[in-house]
């Protein structure tokens, strides 16, 4: 009798495996075409990027001057970069992994690209910039190519959204959903943002558009999990609205949402109308009488004798308080030396808590700065005599030279340069008494936005390279004078250079002696 085969070499259980073989073989293409669809993805990604960083790299702060720019490089760095990583992951590429998570460190995080997104709502609001504006690249005096897809505005109205803040919520999903509708592809379903919008638009009080778009939304997907129960919500609430008011049911507006179809609410800011309005050019009290006040003349700080050679350019900003802009104040090559310094240590800006005096980071200040000692190099040590020898002011006791860049969005708001009355320890661990001066010198022009601003008064003055603008925070009775509260406004277009000397009381009792008043 011959040997009989094991049963898994049996003819059966053979044709089994021929048949299984067939199949390994089918998954085998699909594993291949898998990976050329991988790997054509990945080849897109690469074209479009070579594209993206040839002109980001061409002219680093000419690009990164355009907010869109700005807030798709966070976007990039922090979602899609990793979007892309996960696809290379599919098939573990050593070289790839590897350089990419040597540079993570370096990315911008969620927090970055949530910052990003906030900067872009608030020049919109500073603006007054309607969502398309951004989404086409259509910015004031700005011609460019930068555009927001889709997704980038439902990303925006996300980012609005997880925050509550639905007055932006509200404008980001109109503006996707209008493109979506125009015809432009998306990852991001019509149904998402409908969802997503009619419940924003719920929270803004708008219940019959809330209605109509919640209906628009059980039409496109009538099988979505929460379409139905809202809109019966939404009908209800509204039919109880009107019967409490007695009023018949009016169809909401056809017109589409757009920036002042609702209301911004309110916020911490008392005069942030005026402000913004101050940031737009608008509201500005300059009248041909206060203008006729305002004088040039050639600075020598009272026959000073580094000045009597070349005496300072000084023109007068405003009358009362006395606002004085320097002209040529630093040269290009004293700028480029202090930015050159500043760079390396350049870190999210403080404010001193009023209540400790100690610095910390805070919402309404936007903006990168360093500090530089005199001894650090000879132009810092020259910029701060001139300053002294211009204002007659000692610069002993004065805080360090304070170097900000305010980037894309960067801004501070209404502010005191001076510690008032409740809060007395601001300045104490400094001895040096409160802050008597404010001198500010521009290191950069700003293509758009970036204006310093007085809201009490209506001045706004606008950055140009090279000059200062100096002004008194204290009456000579050391008394605080309310009427300096100021504000630097979000840069629109460009890169913001400032720096700045804040000179302190003690020293200055023989240089600018009291008055006789409160106000003298």
């Amino acid at each position: 009798m011959g040997r009989s085969l094991p049963p898994l070499l049996q003819v059966g259980q053979m044709t089994d495996l021929i048949h299984t073989e067939k199949e390994l073989v089918q998954s085998l293409r699909e594993y291949i075409k898998a990976e050329e669809s991988k790997l054509a993805a990945v080849k897109s990604w690469a074209s479009k990027l070579d594209a993206l960083t040839r002109l980001s790299t061409s002219d680093p702060e000419g690009y990164l001057a355009h907010p869109v720019n700005a807030y798709k490089l966070m976007k990039r760095l922090n979602t899609e970069w990793s979007e892309l990583e996960s696809l290379v992951l599919q098939n573990p590429s050593d070289g790839f992994i590897g350089n990419i998570s040597v540079h993570r460190q370096y990315f911008p995080d969620a927090e970055d690209e949530t910052g990003a997104a906030k900067a872009l709502m608030r020049l919109q609001d500073t603006y007054q910039l309607d969502s398309e504006a951004f989404s086409k690249g259509k910015l004031p005096g700005v011609h460019s190519n930068a555009v927001l897809t889709v997704d980038d505005c439902f990303d925006m109205g996300k980012t609005a959204y997880n925050d509550a803040d639905y007055y932006h919520a509200v404008l980001w999903f109109q503006q996707a959903l209008k493109q979506l509708d125009d015809g432009e592809e998306a990852v991001v379903t019509k149904a998402e943002i409908l969802d997503y919008l009619s419940y924003s638009v719920y929270q803004m009080g708008d219940i019959p558009r809330a209605i109509e778009l919640t209906r628009r939304l059980v039409a496109v997907d009538p099988s979505h999990e929460r379409a139905g129960g809202n809109l019966r919500y939404f009908e209800r609430l509204l039919s109880k609205q009107l019967n409490e008011m007695n009023q018949a049911y009016q169809p909401a507006s056809e017109e589409p949402i757009q920036l002042g179809t609702y209301t911004r609410p309110k916020d911490h800011l008392p005069e942030r109308e005026s402000y913004e309005a101050l940031c737009r050019g608008e509201g500005l009290q300059m009248t041909e009488a206060r203008r006729s006040r305002l004088f040039c003349r050639h600075q020598d700080g009272r026959g000073n004798p580094r000045l009597l050679l070349k005496p300072m350019k000084e023109e007068d900003e405003w009358d009362s308080p006395h606002i004085v802009r320097y002209l040529e104040m630093l040269s290009d090559e004293e700028i480029e030396k202090i930015k050159e310094l500043a760079k390396p240590r350049l870190a999210r800006a403080t404010v001193r808590d009023p209540k400790t005096g100690v610095l910390t980071t805070a919402n309404y200040r936007v903006s990168k700065s360093a500090w530089l000692e005199a001894e650090e190099d000879p132009v810092i040590e020259r910029v701060n005599q001139r300053i002294e020898d211009i204002t007659g002011l000692t610069v002993q006791t004065a805080e360090l030279l304070q170097v900000a860049n305010y980037g894309v969005g960067g801004q501070y708001e209404p502010h005191f340069d001076f510690s008032r009355k409740e809060e007395p320890d601001a300045f104490k661990r400094l001895g040096t008494g409160n802050r008597l001066a404010t001198f500010l010198n521009y290191m950069s022009d700003v293509e758009a936005g970036g204006a310093t601003v007085f809201p009490d008064f209506g001045a706004a003055i606008w950055p140009r390279k090279g000059t200062a603008v100096f002004w008194y925070n204290l009456f000579r009775s050391g008394e605080g004078d309310y009427r300096t509260r100021h504000a630097a406004c979000p840069v629109l277009v460009g890169s913001k250079w400032v720096s700045n000397k804040w000179i302190h009381e003690r020293g200055q009792e023989f240089r600018r002696p009291c008055g006789l008043t409160e106000v003298d």
